[in-house]
């Protein structure tokens, strides 16, 4: 299941109603179950992402696997404000509960946090926590967001946590030395966007600035190795640099979930045949080949034939006439 954050760098009406970028837009968005639009300015109540929802189920493959919508109050300062807004696969993720946080006065727009259901993969149930600071206290803010997952934590009782978003963790805004002392980049936290990751979509300077952490090593291992990249969408959708700037500043950035049991691939030991039957995992047990049993016996011809083969082998030394004999009288017991 790929999840993914993407600073669509001032969404509002204006931009929803330009259909070449709108459609951009939603071919970006169709690739995933989950994402998370940042710096979302909409300041018609709602309008525009009512649009924008409408126009991505009418996309493709969506109109029979279509997506639901949740927004954010605006959050921020006035003339700054923006909206977090999670667009999911209704078939794929059923959003359980969410949180407006409303501590730490540092953090200039605070998360809004979403519990989710995702049966679909081997966590069941995820946490999601949206970050968009800004530039000047991107130290600071990204230092406090270890007190919002220890607030979700308790909260919901759940330590499957993605922290995700535009972090501004990368050049001005937060220095290397600085960012590996962030209370978020010490243990049991995981940058899955690496350093030298570009998360831009500059022809001209490079950055990380957008980032996905994880809370623990079971989220770590939930994750499909090597899946957390930046898409660069100008390259996979063919466009110029000059288009690419009429959608964002900012690639998404995405991850992958690991599937339930079911599209799990199993180590099997060669001694031991996992046979899955009616939704459940049953050991065959091994046959040795001295004695092998056929399935179609039933339980008394298999419980005689062992009675026989016991008497078989304690029987005196006889000549061959008189063996055969035995046998037969045997046989017809």
């Amino acid at each position: 299941m790929k999840i993914a954050a993407f600073n669509v760098q001032r969404l509002g009406w204006k931009k929803v109603n330009k259909k070449d970028v709108r459609e951009i837009i939603i071919k970006i968005m169709s690739q995933y179950s989950v994402v998370l639009l940042l710096e979302v300015t909409d300041m018609t109540g709602g309008d525009a992402m009512e649009l924008l929802l409408q126009h991505l189920n009418d996309h493709g493959d969506n109109r029979s696997n279509p997506y639901d919508m949740l927004c954010s109050e605006r959050l921020g300062p006035k003339g700054r404000q923006e909206k977090f807004v999670y667009f999911y696969r209704k078939d794929k993720v059923e959003i359980i509960k969410s949180y407006q946080y409303r501590g730490n006065a540092v953090l200039t727009r605070k998360p809004f946090a979403v519990l989710l259901k995702c049966p679909n993969t081997v966590v069941q149930n995820l946490v999601l926590i949206p970050v968009h600071t800004k530039p000047s206290d991107a130290e600071a803010e990204l230092n406090a967001l270890h007190e919002v997952v220890k607030d979700v934590r308790e909260r919901w009782q759940n330590d499957n946590i993605m922290i995700l978003g535009d972090f501004n963790a990368d050049g001005k805004s937060l220095s290397k030395k600085k960012k590996d002392a962030l209370l978020i980049s010490l243990a049991p936290y995981h940058w899955l966007i690496v350093d030298d990751v570009d998360t831009t979509t500059s022809s001209i300077t490079q950055n990380t600035y957008d980032r996905i952490v994880v809370y623990g090593e079971r989220m770590l291992k939930a994750i499909v190795p090597d899946s957390a990249i930046a898409y660069n969408f100008k390259k996979e959708l063919n466009l110029t640099q000059e288009k690419t700037k009429t959608v964002s500043d900012h690639k998404p950035v995405e991850t992958d979930l690991i599937g339930g049991m079911r599209e799990v691939k199993r180590e099997v030991k060669p001694e031991v045949e996992l046979v899955e039957r009616m939704g459940k995992l049953e050991v065959k047990p091994e046959v040795k080949p001295e004695v092998k049993l056929v399935e179609r016996m039933g339980k008394l011809e298999v419980k005689r034939m062992v009675q026989l083969m016991s008497q078989l082998m304690v029987m005196p030394e006889v000549e061959p006439e008189q063996e055969v004999e035995l046998v037969e009288l045997e046989l017809e017991c």
